[in-house]
């Protein structure tokens, strides 16, 4: 109807406004925009400069969340001026303190963001203005984030929620929140705060049906935590779903986390091709694809490229967070890759942050990564307790894929230190898992080494052999080159053949055909 009017006889600026809101609401961010410049000439004509001046703040902030910091800042620049030339005491000035803080945030000058955020909110309170107190509190958590003040961040996070909950802001607000919130909780693994408030965002976008780029944007959220609670399949529609709205939109960087999480879907899934794919079309809208795309690497056996390439991301990253996130592939390719000094490192760095911060999901991420060192260089015994821990954890938070991938480390310790009940036992549940997941590699890896799992009235190994050596010893037996070997077990050539040496050191033998006839006489085959 707005547009129709307009069509007829030019709107005023209220009614501008209404319409860019609309707009924007609808995806159609470009409209929305023009009509929110309109609506500022307008107020500016009739004479309202403190109405020009926040359409014009508003135009700043909208503009510097897509990524158009050139235009935001001269739109700021306006705003800022139109209320130095008046002296009137206005909520206007709050809302460019928040421009202010936000920009002060994005460039990580944490004190000043601080400040200016404060200075909105108080503002906002005095004025009576619950959308400007609620944005100035989102900012204030999130410079607490950023400043690794993890505790006093959520619970001003939760205190803005609060208000959302109760429906006390606009739609736009509201919608800006929830979006905001739920991704800084993910960001520092609030695992359970950011399931809450996607169900939340979930309903709330159900009854804003036409709120296109926030239903894009909570498919996207609801997609991560799809797949941490093993709804995988619903998890990649979602996403998908996400993927085709966001492209749409005004944000680039949105489709391209639509795109990253299509891709870890289908890499989880074995569906290879489908992932890369998804992980080149997250890179071309502006995504760094790791660590997936080196995860991908290594599950299509190309070894050394993971580790390229996990190198390169891990020597650029700075942020202990950022790097924290890179920590769990790192020690996984690390180990496939036969470094084991450099997955020891990732794996204390994990520990730091787990020791550092007390974050449960972190603890349990440092947790599986030193018992997967201990294990890796042959202490089976060292492995147990944090492997256990880690299961613990993840079987707490509801995360059942990696619970599986940890029972698959505890297996191998297991048959390691001679407990073969408790391999097969920890083998069963996590195949169960993967079968249920639908995850595919896993299940094919762990199926091509039953090997590792004997009936219990089988008797006692006449070996020292750890259970990597005897699937290494059970492959060459099949007649498998070193090549092939360490394809299908995701190694090196290098640590295919440091196995081979042990096995034969072990086993008191020369040859692979002599390690042969010892696995068919011992019944290892």
């Amino acid at each position: 109807m707005l547009s129709e009017a307009d069509h007829k006889t030019p709107l005023g600026g209220d009614d501008l406004q209404s319409l860019a809101l609309a707009a924007v609401l609808i995806g159609h961010e470009e409209e929305g925009t023009h009509s929110l410049e309109r609506a500022h000439h307008a107020y500016s004509e009739e004479g309202k400069p403190l109405a020009a001046a926040r359409t014009a703040i508003w135009l700043a902030l909208r503009l510097g969340a897509l990524g158009e910091k050139g235009r935001g800042s001269g739109w700021l620049a306006r705003g800022k001026r139109l209320l130095e030339e008046n002296e009137e005491d206005c909520v206007e000035r709050g809302y460019l303190h928040l421009a202010t803080a936000r920009q002060a945030l994005e460039a990580r000058e944490l004190e000043a963001a601080s400040e200016d955020a404060a200075a909105a909110a108080q503002i906002g309170e005095r004025f009576g203005e619950p959308d400007l107190i609620a944005l100035a509190r989102t900012t204030q958590g999130n410079v607490h984030l950023h400043g690794e003040r993890f505790e006093e961040g959520l619970a001003l996070l939760d205190e803005v929620m609060v208000a959302v909950a109760a429906n006390e802001l606009s739609p736009m607000v509201t919608g800006i929140i929830y979006c905001n919130v739920i991704h800084a909780c993910q960001q520092v693994y609030a695992l359970g705060r950011a399931r809450e408030w996607t169900n939340a965002l979930k309903a709330w976008c159900e009854a804003q049906a036409k709120s296109f780029p926030f239903t894009g944007v909570c498919l996207v959220y609801r997609a991560e935590v799809m797949q941490m609670s093993g709804e995988w399949s619903d998890a990649i529609a979602e996403a998908s779903r996400a993927a085709e709205r966001l492209v749409q939109s005004a944000d680039p960087r949105m489709a391209a986390a639509a795109f990253y999480q299509q891709a870890e879907l289908h890499r989880l899934r074995g569906e290879l091709a489908e992932a890369e794919k998804a992980y080149t079309s997250a890179s071309r809208w502006g995504w760094e694809p790791q660590p997936g795309l080196a995860l991908l690497r290594l599950a299509q056996g190309r070894t050394e490229a993971a580790a390229s390439a996990m190198r390169r991301v891990v020597g650029a990253a700075t942020d202990r967070m950022q790097r924290c996130r890179l920590m769990p592939a790192h020690v996984e390719i690390m180990i496939a890759a036969g470094d084991l000094e450099e997955a020891r490192r990732a794996a204390a760095e994990l520990d730091d942050v787990a020791r550092a911060f007390d974050i449960e999901v972190v603890e349990a991420m440092a947790a599986h990564a030193r018992g997967s060192v201990a294990l890796a260089g042959g202490d089976a015994r060292s492995a147990l307790e944090p492997l256990r821990r880690s299961f613990e954890i993840w079987q707490r938070l509801g995360a059942p894929y990696l619970a599986a991938r940890v029972r698959v480390a505890l297996a191998q310790a297991c048959f390691s230190l001679g407990d073969e009940d408790g391999c097969r036992l920890e083998c069963e549940s996590a195949m169960a898992v993967f079968r249920d997941l639908g995850a595919r590699p896993d299940l094919d890896r762990l199926e091509a080494a039953k090997t590792v799992v004997r009936p219990a009235t089988q008797p006692s190994r006449p070996h020292r052999l750890s259970a990597r050596e005897l699937q290494v010893l059970r492959l060459v037996a099949s007649g498998k080159t070193n090549k092939a070997i360490a394809a299908e077990l995701f190694l090196s050539e290098k640590t295919v053949d440091r196995h081979l040496s042990n096995i034969f050191d072990k086993l008191d033998v020369s040859s692979r055909s002599a390690a042969t006839a010892f696995a068919y006489e011992h019944s290892l085959i």
